[in-house]
């Protein structure tokens, strides 16, 4: 299988700043990955429960770690849902975030 995208999966982190307030670090890191289509039933079954599905991604099951974003061509995505198709290939649902 051929590669051809590659993503930043975003891990949030969540740590002190100086003055001991808690703040969110993410903490990017590139994968290669396949932009896939959202199928069309997966499209309407988010859409009922209130999701807007733009993209999917496939990465290798390796490479993604529980990450809740992901950034793709400059725009920051929150991932919406996971799929493992056979033990090596994770699907990544994805939806815009608000104001990015």
């Amino acid at each position: 299988m051929m590669w051809r995208d590659v993503i930043q999966l975003v891990d949030l982190t969540v740590g002190d700043n100086e003055i001991g307030d808690a703040v969110t670090q993410p903490t990017p890191r590139e994968v290669y990955a396949n932009q896939k289509s959202v199928r069309q039933s997966e499209f309407y079954q988010a859409m009922a429960t209130g999701l807007q599905p733009e993209l999917m991604f496939e990465v290798r099951s390796i490479d993604y770690q529980g990450e809740k974003q992901l950034i793709y061509n400059g725009k920051t995505y929150s991932i919406i849902r996971t799929y493992d198709r056979n033990g090596e290939i994770v699907e990544l649902v994805c939806s815009g975030l608000v104001g990015d």
